[in-house]
């Protein structure tokens, strides 16, 4: 699902325009952004986003084998919160060993 695309089904869910439902959106998406610089973001049920820093590092360079040098820089780590992982990995439905006890 792209951005548009989940838009649009926030101004279904939320009886707002695709332009009001897009405003929201990008209000979330920029306090989110805007939060990560100085603190992590949780969404409780959702997940937690946080920054994360990048040591300087040696790579290489897959064409031709030469090591090559990685700057330092931050990234973006996500860890799910337990809604969203039982929402994408459902329980298992019982075996039969277990249904006979």
């Amino acid at each position: 699902m792209r951005k548009p695309e989940l838009a649009a089904v926030i101004a279904e869910k939320a009886d707002l325009t695709k332009e009001k439902a897009n405003q929201v959106l990008n209000a979330i998406l920029d306090s989110i952004t805007g939060a990560l610089d100085k603190d992590t973001v949780t969404l409780v049920g959702f997940g937690t986003f946080e920054k994360r820093h990048r040591g300087a590092r040696t790579g290489k360079n897959p064409q031709t084998g030469e090591p090559v040098k990685i700057k330092a820089s931050n990234t973006v780590a996500f860890k799910p919160g337990k809604n969203l992982k039982d929402s994408v990995n459902p329980p298992a439905a019982p075996s039969k060993a277990a249904k006979k006890k």
